[in-house]
Formats: C-alpha cells, sequence, structure tokens
C-alpha cells in the first residue's frame, strides 16, 4: 500500500501514527529514497506500507521543474528488487500532479464514489483526466470500476445518484455498494481497518463482497492476456 495523500489516513488506519513515519513517501518522490527504503510491516500478513506524510504537500511545488515528474512514482515502483503481487496506490482527494504520478504508475484506476450530487462533478473531471493520462504518459491506463460509498438506501439522493452512474457507467459500476456504517466510521480512530475493528458489521461485510468482486474483475482482465 503507497500512501500518497499528504493526509496519510492510510497510513493513520493501519495504526501507524505521524511520530512513527521515519521516513515517508516524500522521501521517495524528492529522490531521497527508494521504495524498499520506506516500506514498513502492517498488522496485516503479507500487507506492507510505504506511509504517507504531510511533506507531500510541498513535493507538488518541488516537482514542478523536475525532470520526469510525472514519473517520478513509476519509477520508485519499477525500481523494486522484487515485485509485490498487488500495488495499491491511495491518492490525494484532488487531482494533483501526486494523482497523475498514481495514474501513470498505475494499470488500472478504481474510483470510490460518494453518493451525493457534487462527487458526479468530480468524477466527470476525472473520467476527462483519465483522458489526459492515456494521452500523455499511461496509454494503457484502464478504469477498473466505480465503487458506490456511503450509500443510504433512505435517502432518495443516493438512489438517484445509484441510477444516474449506472446509466452511464454501465458495467463499470460494481454491483456491491458501501453503506452508511457507524463501525467503518470508528475504525480509523483506532488505527484499524474497518475488517479487523469490526469483521461483522454491516460495513466490513460489504467491503468483503467488494474485495471479491474486484479479484473476479481482475481474473477477467487476465484470462485474454493467458489466452
Amino acid at each position: 500500500m503507497i500512501d500518497l495523500d499528504p493526509q496519510g489516513n492510510a497510513s493513520t488506519g493501519f495504526g501507524v501514527g505521524a511520530v512513527d513515519r521515519k521516513a515517508t513517501m516524500y522521501d521517495v518522490m524528492s529522490g531521497e529514497a527508494s521504495l524498499s527504503d520506506i516500506v514498513i510491516d502492517t498488522e496485516i500478513p503479507g500487507l506492507r506500507l510505504a506511509p504517507g506524510s504531510v511533506d507531500l504537500s510541498g513535493a507538488e511545488i518541488e516537482l514542478i521543474d523536475a525532470p520526469r515528474r510525472h514519473f517520478r512514482l513509476r519509477d520508485a515502483v519499477r525500481a523494486l528488487p522484487s515485485g509485490p503481487d498487488y500495488v495499491l496506490i491511495d491518492c490525494p482527494p484532488s487531482l494533483s500532479l501526486l494523482t497523475l504520478n498514481a495514474m501513470t504508475a498505475a494499470d488500472a484506476v478504481l474510483v470510490p464514489l460518494q453518493t451525493e450530487f457534487f462527487a458526479l462533478e468530480g468524477l466527470s473531471q476525472l473520467m476527462r483526466t483519465l483522458d489526459l493520462v492515456r494521452t500523455k504518459t499511461n496509454p494503457g491506463l484502464e478504469l477498473q470500476g466505480v465503487v458506490l460509498t456511503m450509500y443510504d438506501k433512505r435517502n432518495n439522493l443516493s438512489q438517484q445518484v445509484e441510477e444516474d452512474v449506472r446509466g452511464h457507467f454501465g458495467e463499470k459500476i460494481y454491483q456491491t455498494v458501501i453503506p452508511r456504517n457507524v463501525r467503518v466510521s470508528e475504525a480509523p480512530s483506532h488505527g484499524k481497518p474497518a475488517l479487523v475493528y469490526d469483521y461483522k458489521c454491516a460495513g466490513s461485510q460489504a467491503y468483503i463482497r467488494l474485495a471479491r468482486e474486484v479479484i473476479r474483475r481482475e481474473k477477467a482482465l487476465k484470462a485474454p492476456e493467458a489466452a
């Protein structure tokens, strides 16, 4: 897991506090360290973390005139001595140079979409950015899917947003939706992923179903390559 968000929420969610982050993705993006130098183990077996930090907010300015500024993350991932099975990149909630680095490094994008009106506007902007990245830096980038989050079935707006995005994106929208859930909201404050904090709550069970759906899509994507 690469935490490329200056807020460092993914790192906090795995119980890695700011004081425990000796080296972070800022050091990688600035060229002072490699990914291998900064990754740390988490409580989840088989999952390692490259922590984020608030210093990443300064990387935007520092990299403006840097060579290969859009390829910093891709170069860092490709330099790993032995590649992990999957690399997940947690991006900032804005279309910034950090996000462009993530899209340039990635094979596919998974978009969490909050079921509210303004999120639809953000999605349309994201799709334009995806097209731009395909044209400029990463022609193979795919939209793996869009997952609807913070869904409230009692709210007409949630249902309307779902109908709109399913009508426009079709099968790109995951069948699984993530409901609003208090236990999921509580988990980060305890430094635990939701599935560790409360495996049985409705939100965790929804994420398990989503994981199965993601795995099925990954197998379907890889099947033509194998053939």
